[in-house]
């Protein structure tokens, strides 16, 4: 058995093989070549499209490295199996693991709607510090989009992932503390309530918003991204989401003044052309946006976002490029990054060994890339492009592609493979 010290596990055993990610004083990953990368296999069709995904990136580091890297995928637990195994959703090993070798993938987790268990990714992301949801969507060639030009779409949502409502501060209507609450608000407050209401807040602090901008902005410089647009409903949420609109200009403004044109000043100083090497600070209304990425998907680049606008927003943008099955997304802190599927568990699928992977695939190209193996992630791209260009694909797809070839899962991800 290896050892790794400072990790000590109660109910499941340590790693077999391989060593941990660190992280320096300055923040900078240190990547071995044999890194441990913890995963939860998720919940419904989770253990399909995460066999899946780890036969795709396997195949990849071994074809890109020829044998002299190699990841080892170490299994940790939360969701149903976990709740089956040990009698709780989330477990303090799993949180204990994904802190201690700071990179990890997840498939889908059941959340039920209105009652039950809170959400457990929400839990991971509170408990981890993953502050920033990081969605990349692009259109890959051949898959149907009800775009006309769906090519044109090349987005990365940064969402904040702490507060808005997901902060989960919220009483039920009827509750003692709802009532405590309502009596706040009308006796202290003079906000007139009904006595049926629940109620919940809605957090968003400077720190939090200032946070999620310089994650962003950092992100569109060191990938010579053209434009930044904060995304927000400060026209009617004056103090929450126009406090994070006024943010995120001011950290562009004192932090990156250097490196970014605002488009308020640029249009008010009639400029018609914009340096080239810096990026563009806009925003936009949320309602307009929606209407934006349809028509005008071209001037659209990097989003940030609060936690509510974002999760909308990306899932209807990757719906323009053929849906959530192909559309990846990371949960990222200062040090842990948690890569994941975007799609929910379709239980109605779970072990049909039937459904797309795609995302979860695109999720570890992510993973790759973030500990710096961009070899292997590319061959990965490579792969899903030729798979989808030869209409071998799974049967969502497959019923919306004239003349394509509808295979499992499993053989999905074979065919990536061939195709690296």
């Amino acid at each position: 058995m290896l050892s790794f010290p400072g990790l000590k596990l109660s109910n499941i055993d340590a790693p077999s093989a391989g060593s941990p990610i660190t992280v320096t004083d300055e923040g900078m990953l240190v990547v071995p070549d044999d890194p441990v990368i913890p995963f939860i296999e998720g919940d419904g069709i989770g253990p399909d499209i995460t066999r899946a995904m780890k036969l795709v990136v396997e195949s990849a580091v071994n074809k890109a490295y020829d044998g002299k890297r190699q990841l080892f995928f170490w299994e940790v637990y939360a969701g149903e199996k976990c709740n089956k195994m040990f009698g709780n959703w989330l477990i303090d090993d799993t949180l204990k693991a994904i802190k201690y070798f700071k990179v990890a993938i997840k498939g889908p987790l059941t959340t039920p709607v209105g009652e039950g268990i809170r959400s457990i990714n929400v839990r991971l992301r509170q408990a981890l510090e993953l502050y920033a949801c990081i969605r990349p969507v692009r259109y890959f060639d051949g898959v149907p989009s009800p775009l006309k030009e769906p090519w044109k779409v090349n987005m990365v949502v940064f969402r904040e992932n702490m507060e808005d409502v997901y902060a989960g501060i919220e009483w039920p209507n009827g509750s003692v503390d709802c009532a405590k609450v309502r009596n706040f608000l009308t006796n202290e407050m003079g906000i007139t309530l009904r006595e049926d209401v629940g109620l919940g807040l809605k957090p968003i602090s400077v720190f939090g918003s200032k946070r999620i901008m310089r994650k962003a902005l950092k992100y569109a410089i060191e990938q010579g991204r053209s434009s930044i647009t904060i995304v927000h409903k400060g026209n009617i949420m004056k103090y929450t989401e126009g406090l994070f609109r006024a943010c995120c200009y001011e950290v562009a403004r004192e932090e990156f003044s250097g490196l970014t044109v605002i488009e308020e000043e640029a249009q008010q100083k009639a400029t018609s052309s914009l340096p080239r090497s810096k990026v563009l600070v806009k925003d936009r209304i949320a309602d307009a946006m929606f209407q934006q990425i349809l028509l005008r998907p071209e001037d659209y680049d990097v989003i940030v976002t609060p936690n509510l606008n974002g999760d909308y927003l990306s899932d209807a943008i990757a719906a323009t490029v053929g849906g959530l099955g192909i559309a990846p997304g990371a949960n990222v802190g200062d040090e842990v990054a948690v890569f994941e599927a975007t799609h929910g568990t379709a239980p109605k699928y779970a072990g049909m060994d039937k459904v797309n992977p795609t995302s979860l695939i695109l999720s570890s190209v992510m993973m790759l890339e973030h500990i710096g193996w961009k070899e292997a992630a590319a061959l990965i791209i490579k792969g899903i492009e030729r798979a989808i260009q030869s209409r071998i694909v799974t049967y969502d797809l497959a019923r919306q592609m004239e003349n394509a070839t509808e295979v499992s899962c499993s053989k999905y991800a074979e065919t990536i493979c061939k195709n690296m």
